[in-house]
């Protein structure tokens, strides 16, 4: 009997990872799902980083060292998420490359606490792209609707996006709307230059 993860990449459908943690990385577990199962990519939010960190110990002495040179504990949070996020990217690279950019991504969120501020989610999510540093980050934006012009402003900047909290049709739309207008923009710029 085949593996059904296997089975739904063949049928274009494309197994991802709601999870990460350092030791799945580490331990080489992410490179055996994506081996041996067909895993494709990895979405995180802070709720799957908390469970991460709060259940290892993985984690301790990087948040000693951060504390320790002062940080506070949002830029403590976000050390240990890029660090894990880059992780996974670079695990995910071969399939990123083999497929073209179609697969092998790894998703980070913006701050949800970001969703009602426009301009907030944009810095955000080019502050993080440019912090993760990887072609195959993609940043989750919230589908609110001030995260629409966020969504449209970053895929125009050549920013990979992942789209998070749509709860609506309507919504829906407006988001596929949002990525329509971002990607013409971006072949724009990239036509111009």
């Amino acid at each position: 009997m085949s593996n059904p993860l296997i089975t739904l990449g063949k049928l274009g459908q494309s197994p991802w990872y709601d999870f990460i943690t350092r030791d799945l990385v580490q331990s080489g577990k992410l490179r055996r799902l994506i081996e041996h199962d067909g895993l494709l990519g990895m979405t995180s939010n802070p709720t799957i980083f908390e469970k991460a960190i709060s259940t290892s110990d993985l984690y301790d002495e990087d948040i000693r060292r951060l504390t320790a040179e002062g940080k506070p504990a949002a830029e403590v949070f976000e050390s240990i998420a890029v660090a894990d996020v880059q992780s996974a990217c670079d695990v995910f690279l071969p399939v990123y490359e083999r497929t073209h950019g179609v697969d092998g991504v790894v998703s980070l969120e913006v701050s949800p606490t970001r969703g009602r501020d426009t301009v907030a989610t944009i810095a955000e999510a080019e502050r993080l792209w440019k912090r993760v540093a990887r072609p195959n980050v993609m940043i989750k934006i919230p589908g609110t609707a001030e995260g629409l012009e966020a969504i449209t402003r970053c895929l125009a900047g050549g920013i990979n996006v992942n789209v998070t909290l749509l709860f609506s049709v309507a919504r829906y739309a407006q988001v596929i709307e949002a990525c329509f207008r971002g990607i013409a923009r971006q072949l724009d710029r990239v036509d111009l230059a």
